[in-house]
């Protein structure tokens, strides 16, 4: 009987299995790498064993050190959560050596569908439609590229040992092909200790449906309905639901008996997914997770069930709890991931610290590895949150995670939360006529550009106002031998009894994108409320603290709670209107100058260089890759801006840069 388990995992997914394992009367432990020693799931769970680096190699994926770590804590069993080594065969013969219960299946069945080559053999031995394409894994670069070659495109190149959408690229042109089979190849090697790759036919247009099965390691097997993992980019999930929306009966009918099918026939153990794409009213088998996913929130909330507690019982019994009549889905469920991303800067990942984190006020479910204070690091994924919603239908759950989205508050760093409620108000979320290349073809730079609103043309006056009195607090503080008798001394007036005349010059600046809004502080009411003027429009306003970050505005016969953050130069806040970030310049202090080094490559964000393409003196042309940088398991090409020679080079491999540190210069011919 198991007793105490160790979660070798980390952020939100340890938090998660920690409460399931309490919940059923097991003591539990976790790991974490050098750089997560406060971290949340640390902190919550309450016993850790620190296991190496904060590089994933060097911690989350050594099988020695999370051996080491569950004898040390007194574990007799061991759950991977997702990632990591969730699916490692050798992760679990270890375990089995050792004398520990892995939470899921057994290491022959990881073997045989755990790899999207072998796990493709087993569906056609079940039969089980896949996709066509390369019968298995390959490792030679130039075998990739000549099959490439001979296939119609476009195609997909997937590492064989990916998940997540980790190590996925679609060919649609042979232009550049050996460079994107190379970098495919690194990628997958980076994220998952493999290079290897399989090549299928790409569908373009198609619909991700996922199946949750359940299985006894002795050939019985159930499924617990399926979920539409469809709304997607690059790859990676975005929202989740469950059910599926518009699949005829017939099809779902045929995907959920393809899954238990394939599922028995291993004869798995534990919790798994079977993955499909659907095609018109065509569908293929497309891999096999054999873990649990990081959407089985969703099941959960219309099924009743407690998915971990199932893994766990099923592990500690070796039978199912409950048969195929028993379960039941009611109603319908979203879950959406906030992420420390720009959507603006092509959903690049965020790296720093959240100065704010709160949903107390969302009123759905919340999965999540982080507070207020906690640091988004680069070794990492960028989720900050899960966000689930049930409802009797679909367009109540639609509405109830809106809703949750639009009551809660990130502050500190770019995140994709408004994003996701405008997905939720696409007419093809809303009918459920999506496919999973929406996303990305509506997103895609030429796209952007088109569709994108005119900065700051939607910008609420009480958020300005609200930004503009942060403003002025955070100066005053800073100078405090001014007394409370002058307004910045830099607007050109005194309180005094007499009339009150606007400033003869702004304040400060406010500025978001390429949007800005003088401010002129006027006068100060016989009430206490501030008179300003902003950009052309004049109004009244008082702000009050009531709580760490939180203020009351009353501004225009409107009361306004507002959560603030930043310094005096860059203001965050958020509101029941949304979000927003601006600089604040002093009017006399003067404004940054904008004007950027020409040729200067910049990191676009904190990562590590995985490798330089050019050496100084080298010729290069528009568009080609100098420096390649990898975070959060995503490589990103730095590319010349212009035809030019590099002038100088400031990084090499293995070096960790900073946001915006110069890696190269590029010289004009």
């Amino acid at each position: 009987m198991i007793k105490k388990v160790l979660i070798a995992n980390r952020g939100e997914i340890a938090c998660r299995i920690a409460r399931t394992c309490r919940k059923l009367g097991l003591e539990v432990a976790t790991v974490h790498s050098s750089a997560e020693r406060f971290a949340r799931h640390v902190r919550e769970i309450g016993e850790s064993v620190e296991i190496g680096g904060a590089a994933p190699a060097e911690s989350y994926l050594r099988i020695d050190a999370i051996v080491a770590a569950a004898h040390r804590v007194g574990a007799d069993a061991v759950h991977p959560g997702y990632g990591f080594l969730s699916e490692n065969a050798d992760f679990v013969r270890a375990l089995d050596a050792a004398g520990l219960t892995f939470i899921g299946p057994r290491a022959e069945t990881m073997e045989r569908i755990g790899g999207k080559a072998s796990a493709k053999i087993e569906a056609q031995r079940a039969g089980v439609p896949v996709i066509p394409g390369s019968p298995g894994g390959m490792k030679d670069p130039a075998e990739v590229l000549r099959l490439v070659r001979s296939m119609p495109l476009p195609v997909l190149l997937k590492a064989v040992a990916g998940g997540g959408g980790r190590g996925m690229a679609v060919v649609e042109t042979l232009d550049g092909l050996e460079g994107r089979i190379e970098s495919a190849m690194r990628e997958a090697e980076t994220a998952f200790g493999n290079g290897e790759l399989i090549v299928e036919r790409y569908l373009p247009r198609v619909r991700h449906i996922e199946v949750q099965v359940a299985g006894d390691g002795q050939g019985q097997a159930i499924h617990l309905f399926e979920r539409e993992c469809t709304l997607q980019r690059r790859h990676q999930k975005v929202i989740e639901e469950a059910p599926s929306a518009g699949l005829p009966e017939p099809l779902r009918q045929a995907i959920l008996a393809d899954a238990v099918k394939l599922a028995a026939s291993v004869e798995y153990r534990g919790l798994g997914t079977v993955e499909f794409v659907v095609a018109g009213d065509e569908y293929f088998f497309l891999e096999v997770n054999p873990r649990l996913q990081v959407e089985h929130p969703v099941t959960e909330e219309v099924t009743g069930l407690d998915l971990v507690a199932l893994q766990l019982q099923i592990a500690d019994s070796g039978a199912l709890p409950l048969t195929q009549d028993e379960v039941r889905c009611t109603g319908h469920a979203f879950e959406a991931r906030l992420c420390a991303e720009d959507p603006a800067a092509g959903f690049l990942p965020a790296t720093g610290r959240l100065q704010l984190v709160d949903f107390s006020r969302a009123g759905v479910r919340i999965e999540s590895g982080v507070e207020s204070g906690d640091e988004i690091s680069p070794y990492y994924d960028s989720m900050i949150a899960k966000l689930i919603a049930h409802g009797p239908d679909r367009d109540a759950a639609r509405r109830a995670l809106l809703a949750g989205l639009r009551a809660s508050t990130v502050i500190g760093l770019p995140t994709n939360l408004q994003f996701l409620q405008e997905l939720l108000e696409w007419p093809q979320t809303r009918d459920a006529s999506f496919h999973t290349r929406l996303i990305d073809e509506r997103y895609a730079p030429g796209a952007a550009a088109a569709s994108a609103a005119a900065p700051g043309s939607a910008v609420p006056i009480e958020h300005l106002a609200a930004a503009a009195l942060y403003w002025h607090g955070q100066w005053r503080a800073q100078t405090p031998e001014l007394g409370c008798w002058t307004l910045g001394g830099l607007t050109g007036w005194r309180l005094n009894t007499g009339a009150i005349a606007p400033a003869p010059q702004p304040a400060l600046v406010l500025k978001q994108g390429a949007s800005e809004w003088p401010v002129r502080f006027s006068g100060v009411t016989a009430q206490g409320s501030y008179r300003l003027r902003i950009g052309d429009e004049e109004i009244e306003a008082t702000q009050r603290q009531i709580g760490a970050g939180r203020y009351l505005l009353l501004c225009k016969e409107h009361a306004l709670e507002l959560t603030i953050c930043g310094a005096s130069d860059q203001i965050e806040l958020a509101s029941a209107l949304g979000t927003a970030v601006f600089s604040a310049t002093s009017y006399l202090g003067g404004a940054a100058s904008d004007a950027a080094a020409s040729g200067q490559l910049l990191a676009p964000m904190m990562g590590k260089v995985v490798a330089v393409k050019a050496q100084t003196g080298d010729a290069v042309v528009t568009g080609q890759t100098v420096v390649v940088l990898e975070s959060m398991k995503m490589e990103l090409h730095v590319t010349a801006p212009f035809n030019g020679n590099v002038s100088s080079l400031r990084c090499q491999v293995g070096d960790m840069v900073e946001r915006h540190q110069m890696l190269a210069e590029v010289s004009p011919v």
